[in-house]
């Protein structure tokens, strides 16, 4: 039996603009409204508007909120200000990812866990047992995916528009930042994160005031160049921009060290004596990744025009060295990319004779360190 697609607050709005519609982990979401291309050029030159309400937000309250969160990820939550946001993971016992996440601290003890739609429910079950774990934790875990519409504006342009909108200090609001204000007259929590290598905003409202912000910032963007962008180009421009996604570059089948995240892990917790879900796996697996290299994510750029696929195999003279997890063709590069995991010993950016097993024929690639653009700050 197959169930209906989730909607977003903003599903009647897409259609009335023409977006081309597709099913992405449960959710009918934009893919694209006009041409991909343009919608990636807008948000690296103008800006470009995204509806992301299939993120799945998580609230996490109670006197032993954070002793929870450094007990079930692998991040050290107690360091994380009020009104900052730290990007990590969590994973299983054996270290595997379960997903990626970004967490908000908006109070003294309430947090907001964003988890990646499709892992959301597998995020929100995993909270939730691991609060009962030694003995149990003092803290509630909230579903509040039906709380929140999530609307980003992103690009060079982005900070103009939102301020024409806000009584908010964005200037004060740093990288990685979270602070409420209001956004059209209406309350949002204003964060700034961002999936797509440029500046910008996303703003956490309730879902009835979604469809009023969406056509405020549409009109506040309108002689700067903002376009509404689907989840077709927020694909291209995070790959450009090197940054993994789940499913692709991230799986219970590696751990943080495996995908070169390792930075994210904090063995050196004080809470909860230094005890965390996962951390025996991921002690070994720190050590493995010292004395073993496993294989590591870098990009590659054709030279070609062919686009490589995720799964397509990694060649070395006649020998797979390495799989791509996910492919592209670049707009701001001009050619086709993709990230890949390859073996230690040909992951240095510029090993020669390096090619992608695209159907049959071994397409000539070059080998670059990550990521493929950085915009100037």
């Amino acid at each position: 039996m197959s169930t209906a697609p989730r909607l977003t607050a903003l599903d009647a709005l897409h259609r009335s603009l023409g977006a081309t519609m597709t099913d992405f982990a449960g959710w009918d979401m934009p893919l694209r409204y006009g041409s991909e291309r343009d919608e990636h050029n807008a948000v690296r030159t103008k800006a470009g508007l995204f509806d992301l309400s299939h993120m799945g937000e998580i609230t996490v309250t109670g006197p032993q909120a954070v002793e929870l969160l450094d007990h079930a990820l692998v991040g050290n939550i107690s360091t994380v200000g009020n009104g900052r946001a730290r990007y990590t993971m969590i994973c299983q016992e054996d270290g595997g990812i379960l997903d990626d996440l970004i967490v908000y601290r908006l109070g003294e003890t309430e947090y907001m866990v964003v988890a990646n739609a499709s892992n959301a429910q597998v995020v929100l079950d995993a909270l939730i047992a691991r609060a009962a774990d030694n003995g149990g934790f003092d803290a509630e875990v909230r579903d509040d995916r039906d709380a929140y519409a999530l609307i980003a504006v992103q690009g060079p342009e982005s900070p103009g528009i939102l301020k024409s909108l806000t009584d908010a200090d964005l200037d004060g609001l740093k990288y990685y930042a979270g602070l409420p204000g209001t956004v059209a007259g209406v309350p949002a929590l204003i964060a700034r994160t961002g999936y797509t290598g440029e500046d910008g905003f996303e703003l956490f409202l309730k879902p009835e005031h979604a469809e009023g912000v969406w056509k405020a910032l549409t009109e506040a963007g309108e002689g700067v160049g903002l376009i509404p962008c689907g989840l077709s180009c927020r694909d291209t421009l995070r790959l450009e921009a090197g940054m993994p996604l789940y499913g692709h570059e991230l799986t219970t089948a590696l751990t943080p060290f495996d995908a070169g995240l390792g930075r994210v892990v904090k063995f050196e917790k004080t809470t909860n004596e230094g005890r965390f879900v996962g951390r025996e796996a991921l002690e070994k697996a720190a050590e493995r990744a010292e004395t073993a290299p496993p294989r590591k994510l870098v990009g590659l750029i054709a030279e070609g025009r062919r686009v490589p696929r995720a799964g397509f195999s990694v060649v070395k003279d006649g020998v797979v060295i390495g799989e791509v997890t996910s492919g592209a063709p670049s707009p701001t590069l001009g050619k086709p990319i993709a990230m890949a995991y390859v073996d230690a010993a040909h992951a240095t950016p510029g090993t020669e004779g390096v090619g992608v097993d695209i159907r049959g024929t071994h397409e000539p690639y070059e080998v670059v360190a990550l990521p493929f653009y950085k915009r100037q700050k």
